[in-house]
């Protein structure tokens, strides 16, 4: 019995230049250089498309709240 890895960030992942193995960003940050397709804007999808997951650029945690010392008192 052959057992399946899970995908990193899940299977339902759209399409596009900015995530794709053969796009690079280009000196103006609205495109991208796509060695299949050209200049391309970056949610550009065509039918080469290779999902790269180191491509993806993590969202930021959201801060935590301040706490003090009477939050957790008991009065």
């Amino acid at each position: 019995m052959l057992l399946r890895k899970k995908p990193i960030f899940g299977a339902n992942i759209a399409p596009a230049c900015i995530y794709c193995e053969y796009g690079r960003q280009a000196t103006d940050p609205r495109m991208i250089l796509c060695s299949k397709q050209g200049v391309v804007s970056p949610y550009h999808k065509c039918k080469k498309f290779e999902y790269d997951p180191l491509r993806r650029v993590p969202r930021r945690q959201p801060k935590l709240p301040e706490f003090s010392a009477e939050d957790f008192s008991l009065d």
